[in-house]
């Protein structure tokens, strides 16, 4: 989604504002992606002598920065400082990730208190009062916590934090410029710590050690000599918004932590002077005097994270607001969290192994296994195709296609764009709870950022006239009258063998149809795979007023009166268009107040959800995606566009000739079992 440009934004980008940049620090030489988010910002990077118009780019306080400054001293040009932003990559910068955006200042850094940066002027006379912007700012919070993202997401989010009602204490790197900008060393750390024991008389003090001191970059101010029986360091991987839910005080010095415990409800005691210092929403061991406004959190995050970092998208490779940085992190968080201790995985054809090591298996590769169906030692999990999970060991996560597949049919072996992985059931199956179920019923109630992103992704897939397949063609001339569009199914597909009761055939679907419509246009679309001749399923249709061969059924959507169905997500696509759906079995979208059910849908279905709840759960927190462009994990909203527009995998020579003998044996089955 867009947002209009902000006035008081700092630094104003783009080619109007281009601008060469001497540097004397090889990492912005080497690092592609600093150099790209600098251009596409409106720099270019020179090596040499900056002449009057130019200016030098240093990083930060960084031990190479005094070159630039020495240079930009003698040649009278301004400096501009460059940092990471908040919301970088999964792992810290030594380990070789790129930045999703950074923090680019023409007046000083925005950690050095000695000076004000382009973000204290900012917090200082930006109004920062306008309701779309704190209303921005209010989800962006929201989204932080509820996806467990800070500077560094890779870590695993259900890792326990320690038992409530302890204080927290976070440590920081020695010689971070941060620390070093605020005159603090060792001894106000240790200063720090004797604060938090005597405000908390009783409590225990967990120390949180910076993860670039547990993964052995870099040494931090606290070791094994500060704890004992009341202190604690904790090197684990625990995200910070659970650490904060069971703190009852937090202290700093100067860490990004103690700007995030603010969004979740804390007023930090600092002892530095850290730019989040100063606005009333901490309790300042050494203020900062020159800061005296005070500012809501929203306000806060608003200037610090939306208006000032520049954040950049790595599926269009070009320049982003914040909203579009979080889902990024999001999606890519979400993958390394689910996939870094590995998969063994069970049930799983030769075609379709590729596309799930692309899925799963970058962190760690996927173990495809046959045989005894044994559960991995821990922490690998095991998953199964869902389809074959007689063959997987009990307690296996199911894999399937999501509801945005591909340009082409499963059943022709076309690679997917989306799969589900499912720890409770699968959805298609309504005999037990899925965790499509769980993420419908969450979404009964959305944040105003969460219906406007849902809202943006209906308009998105029925402008651009998506669905799972893709397939495209035409709506022929339809009869006139009302009209009511019969989706064919696959008669083996799961979802009917385990979804439906009493209307299990195509045939007796139209049946159905007919009885209860008899005046009306019945209008039957026949499955594509089974008109491909992949899958069993084809019917004379005698109940059809006409068949509709190879049409596109998203332009036939918008020239019908109602949807029925067995259990067809055609039904859900039909929902998406504001069409009148019926459904004779029980698919996910059933049950929820949005159709006409006749079949026997489960009665734990109780909660009453919108359509861009039921959406958000199907669409955006169910599956994950891959984007086929970059190989990247991604958010929904790459698929939708890549399918819309954009440069998609086919399946190859031999995986065509693969469904060809699939459609023949389905046939044989077919007339076999005739």
């Amino acid at each position: 989604m867009a947002f209009e440009a902000d006035p008081y934004q700092y630094p104003a980008a783009g080619p109007e504002r281009r601008q060469r940049l001497f540097v004397y620090n090889g990492g912005f030489l080497t690092q592609p992606r600093l150099r790209r988010i600098l251009k596409l910002a409106g720099h270019d990077l020179r090596l040499g002598l900056p002449g009057p118009d130019d200016a030098v780019a240093v990083w930060g306080n960084s031990p190479t920065a005094h070159r630039g400054l020495a240079v930009a001293a003698k040649r009278e040009v301004p400096v501009i400082r460059v940092e990471d932003a908040w919301l970088r990559s999964l792992h810290p910068g030594r380990a070789g990730e790129p930045p999703l955006g950074l923090l680019i200042d023409s007046r000083g850094a925005h950690f050095d208190p000695t000076q004000p940066s382009d973000l204290e002027v900012l917090l200082t006379e930006h109004p920062l009062d306008d309701t779309a912007l704190l209303n921005r700012a209010r989800g962006g919070m929201a989204r932080l916590a509820e996806y467990h993202l800070t500077k560094y997401a890779g870590f695993d989010a259900t890792t326990p934090p320690p038992a409530p009602g302890y204080v927290l204490v976070i440590d920081q790197t020695r010689n971070d410029a941060s620390v070093t900008a605020s005159k603090a060393d060792r001894g106000r750390f240790l200063e720090m710590l004797v604060f938090a024991q005597e405000e908390h008389p009783g409590a225990r003090v967990i120390i949180k050690t910076h993860p670039e001191t547990a993964q052995g970059f870099r040494s931090g101010h606290f070791g094994p000599e500060d704890a004992n029986d009341r202190i604690t360091l904790l090197s684990d991987p625990v995200s910070p918004w659970a650490l904060f839910e069971g703190a009852v005080g937090v202290y700093t010095v100067s860490s990004q932590m103690g700007f995030e415990a603010i969004f979740a409800g804390h007023k930090p005691r600092v002892f530095g002077q850290p730019f989040y210092a100063g606005w009333g929403l901490t309790t300042d061991e050494f203020p900062v005097q020159r800061r005296q406004r005070v500012l809501t959190r929203a306000q806060l995050f608003a200037a610090a994270m939306i208006l000032y970092p520049t954040w950049y998208d790595p599926y269009r490779d070009q320049l982003c607001e914040l909203e579009a940085a979080l889902t990024t992190l999001a999606a890519q968080a979400r993958a390394w969290r689910e996939d870094h201790a590995g998969w063994d995985a069970w049930g799983m054809r030769l075609w379709k192994r590729r596309p799930l090591q692309q899925f799963f298996g970058q962190p760690t590769p996927i173990r495809f296994r046959k045989g005894t169906p044994e559960m991995p030692n821990a922490p690998r999990r095991a998953m199964v195709w869902a389809s074959k999970s007689d063959s997987g060991p009990s307690g296996a996560l199911r894999v399937e296609d999501g509801f945005l597949r591909s340009r082409g049919l499963g059943a022709a072996l076309v690679p997917p764009l989306s799969l589900v992985c499912d720890d409770l059931g699968i959805y298609y199956d309504p005999q037990v709870p899925s965790r499509l179920e769980k993420w419908i019923e969450k979404r009964a109630d959305l944040r105003p950022d969460q219906q406007t992103r849902a809202q943006s992704l209906i308009e998105a897939l029925t402008g651009a006239g998506l669905s799972k397949y893709n397939l495209g063609g035409a709506a022929p001339d339809l009869p006139p009258g009302r009209r009511i569009l019969v989706p064919g199914q696959v008669e083996d597909d799961a979802s009917i063998l385990t979804g439906t009761d009493q209307v299990q055939t195509n045939a007796a679907l139209l049946s159905a149809a007919r009885a209860a419509n008899p005046d009306a246009v019945i209008l039957y679309k026949p499955h594509p795979d089974v008109e491909a001749g992949l899958r069993r399923g084809a019917t004379e249709a005698q109940d059809a007023d006409m068949v509709l061969s190879h049409a596109d059924p998203m332009a036939l959507l918008g020239e019908v009166d109602a949807v029925w169905t067995m259990t067809s997500l055609l039904g859900f696509e039909a929902l998406l268009r504001g069409v009148p759906v019926v459904t004779l079995g029980a698919p996910f979208y059933a049950g929820w107040g949005l159709t006409e059910d006749r079949g026997d849908v489960p009665p734990r279905r109780r909660a009453q959800v919108t359509l861009e709840g039921l959406l958000h759960g199907a669409l955006i927190d169910y599956p994950r995606y891959r984007d086929p462009v970059t190989g990247l994990p991604c958010p929904v909203e790459v698929v939708v566009e890549r399918l819309a527009n954009g440069t998609l995998p086919r399946a190859g020579l031999g995986n065509r000739l693969l469904s060809k003998l699939q459609g023949v044996f389905a046939s044989q089955s077919h007339l076999w079992r005739r």
